[in-house]
């Protein structure tokens, strides 16, 4: 079941955050304060905001994304922010508190799963169904155009002295991003097979629908889950088997040991697929991006379709 901050500890948090910002001294600061949420969300808002904003990630690298809890330095920073900039789904449900005890102040609050579709992911445990939208908005190329795109026009509300700046970057990075959706549909048109396992958690359902793949996972996209069924294994590694893939995918800051095992019993190599969803403290601060982690991403699908 997935983590949620409880209401003791965040009214804690607040009650912090209140200590902590009334009467306190603010520095300074130039160009527009933008806060995100999560890692994806900060490199397209660092793409458009260029050196004309200054933007604040949350999320720090190698944390959990569904468990993440706000500190009272976090509180202060949305506090203090122009722009707030969030997925919206159900893993930043604390913001709801957080932004109702910030009631006065001035930032604008921007819900990215609003510019897009958002798709249900089915859980099914034997004893209950049920749907939950997919928060992994940012796996679509195209969806992350759309996002770049909402980005660019809440820094230009916020700061209409650089509209044209903002709206001209977002133009060129949404370039580089419908590049990189003709690398993955060239990549699965010219593939013999359309099918991938994950040995692991799958955050890739707008990914999939968006270029027509079958996957098949140990764990839905949200799952904290670490034990999968001996029935979910052998149903895996038959997939394998008789679709002869030649690989099992893992993601990024997993284990791999499902995949691991499915690769032992088929012969199938291990591959990542990142979904963005956060970097290692490595990847960060070796300057990975979207755009680099999804090209390795379409190396790997061509190896995984050839």
């Amino acid at each position: 079941m997935r983590k949620r901050i409880g209401k003791a500890m965040l009214t804690a948090v607040i009650c912090a955050w209140l200590l902590t910002g009334c009467g306190a001294p603010q520095e300074a600061e130039e160009g527009l304060q933008i806060v995100t949420t999560v890692f994806p969300v900060y490199d397209f808002a660092r793409n458009v905001a260029g050196e004309d904003g200054e933007v604040t990630l949350l999320l720090k690298p190698g944390e959990e994304t569904h468990s993440y809890e706000p500190t009272p330095q976090d509180i202060l920073k949305i506090r203090r922010c122009d722009v707030l900039i969030c997925v919206g789904g159900k893993s930043d449900a604390w913001l709801e508190t957080v932004l109702a005890s910030a009631e006065g102040e001035s930032f604008e609050v921007v819900r990215l799963i609003d510019c897009i579709e958002p798709l249900a992911e089915e859980h099914d445990d034997g004893a209950h169904h049920e749907e939950e939208y997919d928060e992994h908005i940012w796996t679509s190329p195209l969806n992350a155009v759309a996002m770049t795109g909402r980005i660019a026009e809440a820094l230009a509300e916020a700061d209409p002295d650089r509209a044209a700046a903002y709206r001209s970057r977002a133009e060129g990075y949404c370039g580089e991003l419908r590049d990189l959706d003709e690398t993955f549909r060239r990549i699965v048109e010219q593939g013999s097979r359309r099918t991938l396992v994950f040995g692991d958690r799958f955050p890739f359902l707008y990914f999939a629908k968006e270029y027509g793949l079958s996957c098949h996972a140990a764990f839905p996209g949200c799952s904290e889950e670490s034990e999968v069924s001996a029935a979910t294994i052998a149903s895996l590694i038959r997939c394998v088997r008789e679709e002869a893939l030649p690989a099992v995918f893992r993601i990024e800051l997993s284990s791999g040991r499902v995949a691991e095992s499915i690769a032992a019993e088929t012969g199938a190599q291990v591959l990542l697929l990142h979904s963005c969803s956060n970097l290692s403290k490595d990847e960060f601060d070796r300057g990975e991006s979207y755009l680099s982690l999804m090209k390795k991403n379409a190396d790997a699908l061509l190896i995984a379709l050839k």
